[in-house]
């Protein structure tokens, strides 16, 4: 049962923080997981255990799931930097300005303070399997946002090289949907548009190498941009369970679903129940709630060495 602790700035459901309210804080946007503050000249982004699916917020959480979510950020934000610079300032709450402070206890561990940037008005993903709504547009037509691939692919085939696949960037309660290369050029300019595919591409490439070394198969990734002082940074989170899709290797077989350590778990779930993806969401059963974080668990581990708490 939802409720918020006197003092503590939290509404907390089975457990697990679904949303914040830091009393003289003031909140910019809740988004489908994230709360984000303005905190003098920077932004709070705080992590809940939110999870959404289809794009609908599920009404209860994953516990802890923040903290992991932070966690994998954190630790790509520092591996991607030779690439391209991030907003992250610091993960560490006693870094933060004066005004976080009585909220140290709900912030620790699930909190990023970053610069402020424009956000890009897409959704940047990267795909080097064939898996989710790209094998839709797969079977439908042979390409995916536009880009022809060869005849004769099977579901979960990896691809010849990564393609990059922009999307809207919908607000809370609203479904993303496909664009082409020609659209995410009218929306952010072509000079933007090439720097940031190029950008995408060589992240996803450094990633798969990295996870690779864990016997972890990055499938695609979503990812985030915006501007600052004039240049491409990435923002928001980079390469988490939210994300992207997570496979083993050993699992790994074209045309057979392959193990999840990401949503998929939960959306195979839902796909099994009569619910036609608009809200609201049905309860999630406490063994669903457990095997998911099981698995987001594991390949922060996997990838990064550093348990969940």
């Amino acid at each position: 049962m939802a409720g918020t602790i006197p003092g503590g700035g939290e509404s907390v459901n089975s457990g697990g923080l679904m949303e914040t309210d830091f009393e003289g804080m003031r909140l910019v946007n809740r988004g489908k997981v994230r709360d984000l503050y303005e905190v003098d000249e920077t932004l709070l982004i705080v992590a809940t255990d939110r999870i959404s699916a289809f794009d609908v917020v599920m009404p209860n959480p994953i516990p802890g799931k923040g903290k992991i979510l932070t966690r994998m950020s954190a630790f790509w934000f520092g591996m991607m930097e030779e690439i391209v610079n991030n907003h992250l300032i610091s993960t560490d709450v006693d870094e933060f300005p004066e005004s976080c402070r009585p909220y140290r206890d709900v912030l620790r561990g699930r909190s990023m303070l970053v610069r402020r940037a424009e956000p890009l008005p897409v959704e940047c993903i990267v795909r080097g399997y064939l898996a989710g709504s790209g094998w839709k547009d797969y079977i439908a037509g042979r390409s995916v946002s536009g880009i022809s691939l060869p005849s004769g692919l099977k579901e979960f085939n990896r691809l010849e090289e990564p393609i990059f696949t922009p999307s809207t960037k919908a607000e809370r309660g609203l479904h993303d949907e496909p664009i082409t290369r020609k659209q995410m050029v009218d929306l952010v300019g072509e000079e933007t548009a090439r720097e940031v595919i190029d950008i995408s591409l060589r992240l996803y490439r450094r990633a798969s190498e990295i996870a690779e070394k864990s016997g972890i198969v990055i499938a695609d990734t979503k990812m985030e941009f915006g501007i600052l002082n004039g240049r491409v940074i990435l923002i928001d989170e980079l390469l988490t369970p939210d994300s992207s899709r997570f496979w083993p290797r050993a699992d790994l077989e074209a045309g057979r679903p392959p193990t999840s350590f990401d949503k998929q778990f939960l959306r195979d779930y839902l796909t099994s129940l009569k619910w036609n993806r608009e809200p609201p969401a049905p309860v999630l059963p406490e063994d669903i709630i457990a095997r998911t974080k099981e698995r987001y668990e594991e390949v922060l581990e996997r990838i990064t060495g550093r348990a969940g708490e």
